[in-house]
């Protein structure tokens, strides 16, 4: 049996990008795993400009502001996501 070791104490957002992990190496069943890191990184990113801009009432110069981007930045992403 493997021990898991958690890096992320407290930080309730890599504790739950670990839990989804572990979900995800558990359903692969003995297939080998690739392109992880892109894989979260989409998701995860897709996410939070999601909520940021449901919590900027859909202002995409008050949300790229929170998200520390330049809003031209934050539409190519919101077309890339398809987020409206």
């Amino acid at each position: 049996m493997r021990k898991t070791i958690r890096i992320n104490g407290n930080n309730e957002i890599g504790k739950t990008v670990e839990k989804s992990l572990d979900e995800y190496f558990r359903k692969l069943d003995g297939e080998s795993p690739h392109g992880i890191y892109d894989m979260v990184i989409n998701h995860v990113e897709r996410a939070v400009i999601a909520t940021v801009m449901e919590r900027a009432g859909g202002n995409q110069t008050q949300a790229a502001d929170m998200l520390g981007m330049n809003r031209n930045t934050l539409r190519t992403k919101l077309s890339k996501y398809g987020i409206r």
